[in-house]
């Protein structure tokens, strides 16, 4: 027998001596510990960001606030407790995935709200030349948002964040542009519209029912274990959106006021703000109809669906001349 065979079977049979089971004891503790950690770790990087006040300079420039605003959403997604969670690869991801469907509701209006600045805000006519600060922010936030390493999305979308600042720094200097028209923000309002249409729409789905149309079409209904997901999707796209549309306000207040439609845009801002109110359940709740449990989804597309009816109104009166 080979010594490399004999020194494997003492350490092997030194391992499974009984009289060293305080070995194998104190693997246990510590691997339940290093468990208990990462769960408490988990919960604490589970608490959702708070709405910020978006406070315009006191010289700022137009379309200042609305970049401000799209930066400092990027860096809150990247930089709150616990950091990027999508890609991470800890054990909590099993069971903690709360918070990644939160950032990817935060990343999609991001690269909305970066895609309207690059199409249509910063540029005086369709033929008018792309600004190149957003033209390397856009591509940058459309990377995949779950890609843990080579390259990782958190140094994609840093450098998409990188791109805004420079694009800020070069309108604060009168070397960008930002054109608050009405017909921009009509635009950017009606891919809002679309995508809160989107969300409704996938809420509704996860209402605890059955109509004649999920029998005939089972896959319209969200399986159970993804109710949470789309409920907090949901919600984070909503975080996001509050914080545009603070800064649209003062960007295109002047817009606003000519059109008369400030009041039907802040009416928008208010039922958008309800989506943000302290989830007291510690699980997602989608009771039936009238029943006993209550349907976080069913009120959470109540608020999206009120300010989707709004954002008709306030579309229609940017339209009037």
């Amino acid at each position: 027998m080979k010594l490399s065979d004999n020194m494997t079977n003492t350490v092997g049979d030194r391992l499974l001596d009984p009289g060293n089971s305080r070995v194998w004891r104190g693997l246990a503790v510590v691997a339940a510990l290093l468990l208990l950690v990462d769960v408490g770790l988990g919960w604490y990087w589970s608490q959702e960001p708070p709405l910020t006040p978006v406070v315009p300079a006191a010289d700022a420039v137009t379309g200042d606030t609305t970049t401000a605003a799209l930066i400092m959403v990027s860096e809150t997604l990247l930089n709150k407790p616990g950091g990027y969670l999508s890609n991470d690869m800890l054990p909590h991801r099993l069971w903690l995935d709360d918070m990644p469907s939160w950032e990817f509701g935060v990343v999609i209006q991001i690269r909305d709200m970066t895609r309207v600045m690059r199409r249509d805000m910063s540029r005086s006519q369709s033929q008018s030349e792309d600004d190149a600060d957003l033209m390397r922010a856009e591509p940058q936030f459309n990377f995949d948002n779950a890609s843990w390493a080579i390259p990782a999305t958190e140094r994609e979308y840093q450098r998409g964040i990188n791109a805004l600042k420079s694009y800020r720094q070069r309108l604060n200097n009168d070397r960008a542009h930002f054109y608050a028209r009405a017909d921009n923000l009509s635009y950017w309002l009606g891919d809002v519209q679309n995508r809160l249409g989107a969300m409704s729409q996938q809420l509704s789905q996860s209402v605890g029912r059955d109509s004649l149309s999920e029998k005939s079409d089972p896959s319209r209904k969200t399986p159970w274990l993804e109710i949470d997901d789309v409920f907090y999707e949901a919600r984070g796209g909503c975080w996001a959106l509050i914080h545009f549309l603070r800064a649209a306000e003062h960007d295109f207040a002047e817009v606003l006021e000519k059109k008369n439609a400030l009041v039907s845009f802040r009416q928008v801002i208010r039922e958008l703000e309800e989506t943000q109110e302290t989830v007291w359940s510690p699980m997602i709740l989608n009771g039936s109809g009238f029943g006993v449990l209550a349907n976080h989804s069913l009120v959470m597309a109540n608020y999206i669906s009120r300010a989707n009816a709004a954002l008709l109104d306030l579309r229609q009166l940017l339209s009037q001349g």
